[in-house]
């Protein structure tokens, strides 16, 4: 039975807290609201947590390496750990600004169905609903849809009016 150095199983551990505190920051503060999402300050918590992990596991396999038994070596093993901790601190502020400033397309609302023009799917009579499918924000949707007189499958139509979400007013095209 091969027994671990103490060094490496201090190191593993630091390593193993730096992946859990990362876990809490990406899927707490995402989808437990865990915190204000202002709160990091100058230095983000990912990009502690990434150079905590970094540290902890880069130092443990340096450990491991050297047969880290003395005050040196453990120390040795722990300057491995700070050169492999820097960069991945680095990439992971990188990648979280990234990916917290993000440029994304606004949400289509009922107002963006207005104007856009579709094909009727089931008849549309007079009085009642019917089914379009019309192209929002490049995306097929299919609605409901009224007439003032009633419209055959495959007709072109226009939509007039947004009357909810998933139902609008539309005339032949």
């Amino acid at each position: 039975m091969q027994v671990v150095a103490t060094g490496t199983l201090v190191f593993l551990i630091i390593g193993g807290v730096g992946v859990g505190v990362l876990a809490v920051a990406l899927l707490g503060a995402g989808l437990l609201h865990i915190g204000h999402p202002d709160v990091d300050g100058p230095v983000s918590v990912e990009a502690v947590a990434g150079f905590t992990g970094a540290f902890g596991f880069g130092a443990a396999i340096v450990n491991e390496l050297l047969g880290g038994r003395t005050p040196g070596m453990v120390a040795a093993a722990a300057a491995g750990g700070v050169l492999a901790a820097v960069p991945t601190a680095w990439l992971a502020v990188r990648l979280t600004r990234a990916a917290r400033d993000m440029r994304t397309d606004p949400t289509p609302t009922r107002d963006d169905l207005v104007g856009a023009i579709g094909l009727v799917v089931t008849p549309v009579p007079t009085g009642g609903y019917g089914e379009v499918r019309v192209r929002v924000a490049g995306q097929p949707v299919k609605l409901n849809a009224r007439a003032d007189k009633p419209i055959p499958v495959g007709a072109r139509v226009f939509v007039v009016n947004a009357l909810s979400e998933t139902s609008v007013h539309v005339e032949t095209y």
